[in-house]
C-alpha cells in the first residue's frame, strides 16, 4: 500500500473571520493511500489557531510510508480500517493526521468492496438532516451581503464580537426566514450568554455553539443552567474523553473528526453521546471535497450539520459530495467510497 501526501492552499471566497482569527486562505494535506486501481483519500486542514505547520504535518505523514507499504489492500478488506489504524498507526500521532489517515482507510476499504461508505454502516436511511451554510464575523453590512449573496435553508452566524451580537441576528433576520445557528467562538462571558439567549431565541435562533472558553466551567454550568436556547460544546468537545464531562454542562456536542482523530473515533462519540441523552452535530474545518465527503458519510447518525467548508472555497482541488440548495440535504455521487476525487 503506497502512501502519498498532497500539500495545497485553498484559496477562499471571502476573506473568513471569526472570533480569534481571520484568514483568505486555507492550507491543507490531503492523504492518498494507494495500491493498484484503487486509491482512498483522506485529509486534514492545517489550522493555524491549532499550530499545525504543513511541511512539518507533511513530514511526519511519510514517515509512516514504510509502514503502510507492509500492508494490502486484501488485508485491508479482510480486517477493516480499525485493525490496521491500530497496527500502523502510533497511539499518540496526532488526531489531524490520524484523521487523513483514518478517512483514507474508510475510502479505500469502501472501494474494495465497491459501495459507498455510508451504505457499509448502519445507520436510518430515511434520517435526512442540512447543513448549514456560515456567515463569518465582519461588520454587519457585509454579513447580510454574504447572506444575500448564498441563499441557504439554514445558517451558522458566526459571533463573539461583543454586545452588539444580538444587534447582528436582528439585522440578519430582516433579509431571511431561514433557521440560525449561532457559534460565539468561546467570544463571550456567561453574563452575555445568559443574556443573549432570550433575544436570539425570539429571533428564531435554535442553538448557541460555545459560547465561553473551555476552562471556563464553572461559567458554563450556570450558562447551562440559565440559558433560554440549548448549548453545544465545540471546542470544549474534541476527543472521546471529553462527551461525558460535557454531558454535565452542556445539551449537545459538535464533533469535529480532524479533532478526534477519524470516522472510527467520531462514531464512538457519537454512540456516547445518545447513551447521555446530547444532540448531536458533526462540523468541518475549511476543507475540500475531500474531507468534506468523508465527514457526509455520518450524517443519519446527526442532529446537526455543519458541513460547509468545501463552499467557502474559491477553487476547490475535489469533486465529491454536494448540497442541494433549495433543503441543504447531501447529494452523494454514484460511485464507491466516500465519492472523492481529486480533479
Amino acid at each position: 500500500m503506497k502512501l502519498k501526501v498532497h500539500q495545497l492552499s485553498l484559496p477562499l471566497r471571502d476573506p473568513f473571520r471569526i472570533a480569534h482569527e481571520s484568514r483568505t486562505e486555507q492550507p491543507t494535506l490531503i492523504v492518498e493511500l494507494s495500491e493498484g486501481e484503487f486509491s482512498g483519500l483522506g485529509e486534514t486542514a492545517m489550522t493555524r489557531y491549532y499550530g499545525l505547520d504543513s511541511q512539518r504535518c507533511a513530514a511526519e505523514l511519510r514517515t509512516l510510508a514504510p509502514a503502510f507499504a507492509r500492508h494490502s489492500l486484501g488485508e485491508l478488506k479482510e480486517s477493516g480500517v480499525g485493525a490496521l489504524l491500530e497496527g500502523t498507526v502510533p497511539v499518540d500521532f496526532n488526531p489531524f493526521l490520524r484523521c487523513a489517515l483514518d478517512v483514507a482507510l474508510h475510502d479505500l476499504w469502501a472501494k474494495a468492496h465497491g459501495q459507498r461508505l455510508g451504505l457499509l454502516w448502519e445507520q436510518d436511511r430515511t434520517r435526512h438532516v442540512p447543513t448549514c451554510y456560515t456567515i463569518g464575523l465582519a461588520p454587519v453590512e457585509e454579513m447580510v451581503r454574504k447572506l444575500r449573496a448564498f441563499p441557504w435553508p439554514v445558517y451558522k452566524i458566526k459571533l463573539g464580537g461583543g454586545d452588539d451580537d444580538v444587534a447582528i441576528i436582528r439585522a440578519l433576520r430582516e433579509h431571511t426566514d431561514a433557521p440560525f445557528y449561532v457559534d460565539a467562538n468561546t467570544g463571550w462571558t456567561a453574563r452575555q450568554a445568559i443574556d443573549f439567549s432570550g433575544p436570539l431565541s425570539e429571533l428564531g435562533v435554535v442553538f448557541i455553539e460555545q459560547p465561553l472558553k473551555p476552562a471556563d466551567t464553572a461559567g458554563q454550568a450556570e450558562v447551562h443552567r440559565h440559558s433560554v436556547l440549548p448549548v453545544l460544546a465545540d471546542e470544549s468537545c474534541q476527543t472521546e474523553d471529553d462527551v461525558d464531562r460535557c454531558a454535565e454542562h452542556f445539551s449537545g456536542i459538535n464533533i469535529k473528526v480532524v479533532k478526534c482523530g477519524g470516522l472510527l473515533p467520531a462514531r464512538r462519540m457519537i454512540a456516547r453521546a445518545r447513551t447521555l441523552g446530547l444532540q448531536v452535530m458533526a462540523g468541518c474545518m475549511t476543507e475540500s471535497s475531500v474531507g468534506i465527503s468523508g465527514i457526509a458519510q455520518l450524517l443519519p447518525e446527526l442532529d446537526y450539520a455543519d458541513l460547509d467548508g468545501a463552499m467557502l472555497l474559491a477553487d476547490d482541488p475535489a469533486t465529491g459530495v454536494t448540497f442541494d440548495p433549495q433543503t441543504g440535504y447531501a447529494i452523494y455521487p454514484d460511485r464507491p467510497g466516500t465519492g472523492a476525487v481529486l480533479k
